[in-house]
């Protein structure tokens, strides 16, 4: 052999991570007596979570419907310093003003999903990019663009859903698609399923939402199976895939390398249908009435 050898990928080092902006957020959580409970939190999920389970949240919440407590209001602040004041200032307005916060808060955020255009390539490609800045929940090096985006988008609506999540404004909330498998014939009843939200939605239960539109839209094409690949240490991936009814497969240790680090990445697996009957050909395209009817169900 002659001439300079060719090579693969340089690997991604650690000070390739961008760290994510800090984050203080002040917010109000609906009680199911209507009541409202005010706090302030730099992790807006994590104190989510922590009054829905009791484990470190507010005595309050704990004794006022603990896990069916509901975001409420959300407003991002500058720092933890400029959060407690808001806080404050928020914790000594009239019910009435809370209310009302609360009311244009939920107007605002108020999502609905349908089926995404390649108009949507640009608003996916930055949503999607966030991640592969910051995160590991992707493995991608390179940032995406909106050519590639509207490009993937017309791809997987030839066989399968590509959901987007929108406000009234048209502010993109979150994705979920689904591609083949594999290419083999034989996988032909398969996808792999994929869901990102933006980092700043939570509490809202709008993952849960695109995941059972998908879902349900590749049960009716005919798909058998949904697999879901979960970076090793994305724990809050794992427990929403658990929630929503998917089974840890397996585990490939160490199989990608980014920011410095190797990962392992864990298949959980969705079953749509059981029977082992021979399977009808996937519909690739399904009749408007039936889109309709999964998109209302979770718009209602």
């Amino acid at each position: 052999m002659s001439g300079e050898l060719l090579r693969g990928p340089a690997p991604s080092p650690a000070d390739a991570c961008l760290p994510a902006p800090e984050s203080a957020w002040v917010y109000l959580l609906r009680c199911p007596d209507g009541s409202l409970y005010g706090g302030w939190t730099n992790d807006l999920a994590r104190r989510l979570q922590a009054h829905r389970t009791g484990k470190g949240g507010a005595k309050y919440t704990k004794s006022h419907g603990g896990p069916a407590v509901r975001l409420a209001y959300a407003e991002r602040c500058a720092d933890k310093s400029a959060a407690l004041k808001r806080e404050a200032a928020i914790k000594k307005l009239p019910k009435a003003d809370k209310e009302a916060l609360a009311a244009k808060w939920a107007a605002e955020n108020r999502s609905s999903i349908r089926m995404a255009t390649p108009a949507d390539g640009a608003a996916v490609a930055e949503l999607y990019n966030w991640y592969v800045l910051h995160g590991t929940q992707t493995f991608q090096y390179q940032l995406s663009t909106a050519e590639e985006y509207a490009a993937n988008i017309a791809g997987v609506l030839q066989k399968a859903p590509f959901l987007v999540a929108t406000t009234p404004d048209g502010r993109l909330l979150g994705f979920a698609c689904a591609h083949p498998w594999h290419s083999r014939e034989a996988y032909a009843w398969n996808v792999e399923a994929t869901i990102y939200c933006a980092p700043d939605c939570v509490g809202q239960g709008l993952g849960k939402r695109l995941y059972t539109a998908l879902l349900d839209l590749l049960r009716r094409q005919g798909y058998y199976n949904a697999f879901a690949i979960v970076t090793g240490e994305n724990k809050q991936s794992h427990a929403f895939h658990k929630q929503m009814g998917f089974t840890k497969a397996c585990v490939e240790k160490h199989s990608g390398y980014k920011f410095g680090r190797w990962l392992d990445v864990i298949y959980w697996q969705y079953a749509l249908r059981t029977d082992n009957t021979p399977p009808e050909p996937v519909q690739y395209t399904l009749p408007d009435a039936v889109l309709a009817d999964v998109l209302a169900k979770v718009n209602g």
